[in-house]
């Protein structure tokens, strides 16, 4: 059974609170006497290793440190799910989009491994990104749509910045070239966007053709494997991980052999994957078909 560890949203918490206190300009001592609580309890919080998380101690941080009301929010949300004995993500409102784990997660990652059935976000167009968020809430305002395009968009600088880009290498099954999103010009114009950005010395895009059947024999679903920078110590900052998303939420594995049997899975998929020239060349072509 894979370990689903209430560790992450811990540390994802860990990482906000150091955040929050460097920018109040104190330190750890100084903050625990003004919430009136041990510098260890303080350092457990940020580190991610406090076995429980008091919701009042999150509450005098965020006010000594002058946080805002959806910044306290947030990191209380996180403290909640880091206090559940067994943790998933569950899509909805107690974390804002902006503090979301997945995200923090990402944009600390060295590289990103993944098989997906759609485009994924980081290498989505704003069209076809708008597209898929209006279906996925459609009672939700126009406002609060071009928001989390905007957000879904701005994360793809991970990808494109000039210093270390993140090396992104995705599989990509057929259906999501054949699968109309938005319609047929939307569809041009993010197809032709893979090819072009496959072009890039750190991203790599190969195509799984319907040709390759089932390979692994069963459906693994999407899922992506994050790996994390060494730290001084030549420790990763964080273990590796796989991030599954499902329709009603996300899970995150973090035990060392299902994140292999992911990482053979890939490997295997990729033995009968199209090349990244030949993709490139079926992604062109596709292309071609919706513009005409």
């Amino acid at each position: 059974m894979a370990d689903i560890s209430a560790t992450i949203p811990r540390r994802q918490l860990g990482r906000l609170l150091r955040d929050l206190r460097q920018g109040a300009g104190m330190t750890i001592a100084e903050l625990a006497r003004r919430i009136e609580r041990g510098a260890t309890t303080v350092q457990r919080l940020e580190t991610g290793s406090a076995d429980r998380i008091r919701l009042w101690d999150i509450e005098a941080i965020c006010q000594v440190c002058g946080a805002d009301e959806t910044t306290t929010a947030a990191l209380k949300g996180l403290a909640q799910e880091g206090n559940t004995q067994n943790w998933w993500h569950q899509y909805g409102d107690l974390i804002p989009m902006n503090f979301d784990v997945y995200m923090g997660l990402e944009a600390g990652a060295a590289r990103l491994t993944s098989f997906q059935e759609l485009v994924p976000g980081l290498l989505q167009t704003p069209e076809y990104a708008r597209t898929l968020t209006q279906l996925a809430h459609p009672s939700e305002q126009e406002g609060e749509i071009a928001r989390r395009v905007d957000v879904r968009i701005r994360r793809q600088t991970l990808l494109t910045r000039k210093r270390k880009p993140v090396p992104l290498d995705v599989i990509l099954d057929q259906s999501a070239l054949d699968r109309v999103i938005g319609g047929r010009r939307i569809m041009d114009v993010q197809l032709r966007h893979l090819a072009d950005t496959g072009t890039r010395p750190n991203i790599t895009i190969r195509v799984l053709p319907f040709g390759a059947g089932v390979p692994l024999g069963d459906l693994t679903g999407p899922f992506t494997i994050l790996d994390f920078p060494q730290s001084k110590h030549d420790m990763p900052i964080e273990p590796s991980m796989v991030y599954a998303e499902g329709f009603a939420g996300a899970m995150y594995f973090e035990d060392l052999n299902v994140v292999e049997r992911y990482r053979q899975a890939h490997a295997d998929l990729g033995q009968v994957a199209l090349s990244e020239q030949d993709s490139r060349q079926l992604l062109r072509d596709k292309a071609r078909e919706y513009a005409e």
